[in-house]
């Protein structure tokens, strides 16, 4: 028997991973799709490829009709609107994945400072669980609220996890991140830097300081650590649809790096720790994570290369696996036979 879910928000990049996810899930049906600005036409009209699949004939609703025989929610929303509705889906008995921002860390201003608007929820806020699904598995498989992690973030605590777990070996508190991302990162709706002519053989760093992952990431690294964890982190949008690389580089004890990353992730599904630095390519449309740990001798550095596809281990993925555990199923299930497009 299938258990029923819905996506709020299921016409952008996000949502529409979310469908292409459940349409092959052995125990979620997709019984409810929500979107402001399709409303009143079927799946199929908005995604004429979904014609043929049940999905598509699903008639996009107001998110003031979600049916009540659903279990679990997927928020696929702007992060003011999934900050104003996870509460008041919360009320009514379900169980919320929310992919915004909305939710993932627990400083009030920062809220303001990088996302632009007050968080008017802290007591809901307090009780979200963060989805970063190898790290906070025990935490998710109770919570009624899961804070699906961003792309950056995942790629980058990925990296830095068997570290993070081990904060001894750190010799530094402030972290350096490189990380560029596919042109998808920037949602469904148009702007101008990303128009085919201003992206094409193009590649160029933004939000410099400022990205709104940055509190995020040093959030969840202080909370593992018990220390304060500064990020230096520089973006960049490179001309490719899907896909995402985090170069992270920190000063470290010595010690056998590799042994300790695969014994750390030794039991990890969609973790795998190789040889090389990896190719986005080899992660496209599938939920892994592949992390490449390297020592330079010349600076007593560590660098760590992780690759990720940002809308589904970095976004949709994470969040179909966040919602597994949520509703007590295998926590692969709908995420296990996806094959890269191309290596």
């Amino acid at each position: 028997m299938s258990v029923k879910v819905g996506i709020l928000g299921a016409t952008g990049y996000t949502g529409l991973e979310l469908i292409r996810l459940l349409i092959n899930h052995p125990h979620m049906e997709l019984a409810f799709a929500g979107s402001q600005s399709s409303r009143g036409k079927k799946l199929k009209e908005v995604f004429p490829f979904l014609e043929g699949f049940r999905e598509g004939n699903l008639t996009l609703e107001d998110y003031e009709n979600i049916p009540p025989d659903l279990e679990l929610l997927f928020l696929a929303l702007p992060h003011e609107v999934s900050m104003d509705i996870a509460p008041q889906l919360l009320e009514k008995g379900f169980k919320v994945v929310d992919l915004s921002g909305a939710y993932r860390f627990k400083n009030l201003p920062d809220y303001e400072f990088f996302y632009g608007f007050k968080h008017t929820y802290p007591e809901v806020l307090q009780k979200a669980v963060y989805g970063l699904t190898e790290v906070f598995r025990k935490e998710i498989k109770k919570a009624p609220l899961v804070a699906n992690p961003g792309c950056y973030p995942t790629a980058t605590l990925l990296a830095l996890y068997p570290l993070l777990k081990n904060p001894d070996l750190l010799e530094e508190e402030t972290i350096s991140v490189v990380g560029l991302s596919a042109v998808s990162g920037a949602g469904r709706g148009l702007k101008q830097h990303f128009h085919f002519p201003e992206m094409a053989d193009n590649m160029f760093a933004y939000k410099v300081t400022m990205h709104r992952h940055i509190p995020e990431m040093e959030f969840i690294a202080g909370s593992l650590t018990q220390r304060e964890v500064r990020f230096r982190f520089t973006p960049a949008v490179v001309p490719i649809d899907r896909g995402m690389l985090s170069i992270v580089t920190v000063r470290v004890k010595k010690t056998n790096l590799r042994e300790l990353y695969r014994e750390t992730y030794k039991s990890e599904e969609f973790v795998r720790v190789v040889d090389y630095p990896p190719k986005s390519k080899e992660v496209s449309r599938t939920n892994y994570c592949f992390v490449y740990p390297s020592y330079d001798e010349r600076t007593q550095k560590v660098v760590i290369v992780s690759a990720i596809d940002n809308l589904v281990k970095g976004a949709s993925g994470q969040a179909l696996q966040n919602a597994n555990l949520m509703l007590g199923l295998d926590e692969g299930e709908g995420l296990r036979g996806l094959i890269p497009s191309a290596v």
